[in-house]
């Protein structure tokens, strides 16, 4: 495993470019993933990559996908998670200068898998302001502190018609993350290094979206519902990896 500011060797790199690359197909076609996918491998092998670098990509990506859709886009849905979101990441910043990080991201993971569970069983989570916003609380603190911030929001617009869900949920996921590395950076947990390596991976960020654009329109509603709720497990299952692993 590479410490956290070791620029990657030529083996190291092009795992790292393949993972981006798989991600970035993830997020295309179900409008969450990128962190989800990226982000427990990161941990394990990659610490320099997270939260800052998927962040900066996983903004990227996001918008991507918020722009290919626009007009689809929610935008009461859009400020309520965004003003909820606000408030975590102020709360994950406290968190991170005042306490491990840990007990945090082992708690969001297991309401994160109990979410996915109830709806797997059936229940209904209706998007009301007061959710969305309580949604982007959660996502504020998870999306800032393990860079997996997709997960609260996305269960709770999984009914959503995918184009709605994607374009909502990539515009959330943009404008928060930009929030959140601004908050990193002041912290002095974002830096130079950190932006030119997420740089240098942009262009397999982009293949993989690419790809996502001729895949996205063979999968049904239900079948993207499906996709959603397994990737906010896997997102879930790599936070308590990540907390488990590094600590």
């Amino acid at each position: 495993m590479l410490s956290s500011l070791e620029f990657p060797d030529l083996w190291h790199y092009a795992a790292m470019a393949a993972v981006v690359f798989g991600a970035a197909v993830a997020q295309g076609v179900g409008g969450v993933g990128f962190a989800m996918f990226a982000a427990p491998v990161a941990a394990m092998f990659f610490p320099q990559l997270a939260p800052g670098p998927l962040l900066t990509l996983g903004g990227f990506i996001s918008l991507l996908t918020a722009l290919r859709e626009r007009a689809a886009i929610d935008w009461p849905a859009v400020s309520y998670a965004l003003a909820g979101r606000a408030v975590g990441t102020l709360i994950a910043i406290y968190a991170m200068a005042r306490f491990a990080p840990q007990a945090l991201g082992v708690l969001f993971a297991c309401m994160i898998l109990a979410a996915v569970a109830l709806s797997v069983a059936g229940l209904k989570f209706s998007a009301t302001p007061g959710r969305v916003s309580g949604a982007g609380v959660a996502s504020g603190i998870m999306g800032t502190m393990t860079s997996v911030g997709a997960p609260p929001i996305a269960i709770v617009l999984q009914h959503a018609a995918p184009p709605r869900l994607r374009a909502t949920l990539g515009m959330v996921l943009f404008l928060g993350s930009i929030f959140s590395l601004a908050m990193l950076a002041l912290a002095d947990r974002y830096t130079g290094y950190h932006a030119g390596l997420a740089l240098s991976l942009a262009p397999f960020l982009l293949a993989g979206f690419a790809v996502s654009s001729r895949l996205r329109t063979l999968l049904p509603p239900r079948a993207v519902r499906g996709v959603l709720l397994v990737a906010c497990a896997m997102g879930a299952v790599g936070v308590l990896v990540k907390s488990f692993w590094v600590h």
